[in-house]
């Protein structure tokens, strides 16, 4: 398949009903409204072939050609520009935070990049940043991850958390999930840290959400005795 083709098939898949949905969460033109069931079920396995026709998707714009990008691409094979420029091309959250995030935690840059987003100024850049990190901790060997840093950060959560506009917010909150679900030498600190925070408030674009309540999430995984334990994917 080529670019074209790829376009048209999403054109063919797109319904109103779709975009009307996505609309609401805070999807932006260009896109049709496909299904991410669709994206997997028709098209994912054909665009995997091919890395420069992912690359290409991406660069349209056009938010469902972007998700599809991601779901094919191979992290491992991105390059840092490559992954930065996604960042700044992405338009809403969806975007950012399940694509561009799990692509990059994924990347030999998921820390380089996690950082550098951290401090920006942009709210889906930042989001993106916490997001990337989070996912990087969910498929990391422990001996990989910077404890020092990783506690630091729970410190910045607990202090701005409740400061921050409401994307950045649901996306610090579950970034103290994932410390606290997937690594486990910082498992007391990021209980601590959801017990301080408690009940935060979010939304996707007009639509308020129920942000997971951190403090009941990790305790999920430790009922279970499914803690500590790791993602084989970020992206999914």
């Amino acid at each position: 398949m080529n670019i074209e083709d790829v376009m048209s098939r999403l054109k063919e898949l797109g319904t109103e009903q779709t975009k009307k949905t996505l609309r609401k969460y805070g999807a932006t033109e260009p896109f049709y409204g496909v299904k991410i069931g669709d994206l997997k079920k028709y098209l994912v396995k054909e665009v995997k072939k091919d890395q420069n026709l992912a690359l290409a998707l991406f660069d349209t714009g056009n938010s469902d050609a972007q998700y599809l990008a991601g779901l094919s691409i191979q992290p491992k094979l991105v390059t840092k520009e490559q992954l930065q420029h996604w960042g700044e091309k992405s338009h809403w959250s969806a975007i950012s935070e399940a694509i561009v995030a799990s692509v990059a935690a994924e990347s030999p840059f998921a820390v380089e990049l996690a950082r550098e987003w951290l401090t920006s100024t942009d709210e889906l850049i930042e989001n993106t940043g916490w997001c990337c990190y989070g996912k990087y901790i969910s498929i990391a060997p422990n001996d990989q991850i910077d404890y020092k840093e990783v506690a630091n950060l729970l410190k910045s959560v607990k202090e701005t958390i409740h400061h921050s506009p409401k994307g950045v917010r649901y996306c610090m909150n579950q970034f103290v999930i994932y410390v606290g679900v997937h690594y486990s030498p910082l498992l007391a600190e990021a209980q601590k840290v959801a017990e301080e925070i408690g009940e935060i408030t979010g939304s996707f674009g007009d639509v308020s959400c129920n942000v997971p309540l951190a403090s009941k999430a990790i305790q999920k995984t430790l009922d279970s005795g499914r803690n500590g334990l790791k993602k084989k994917r970020a992206v999914c």
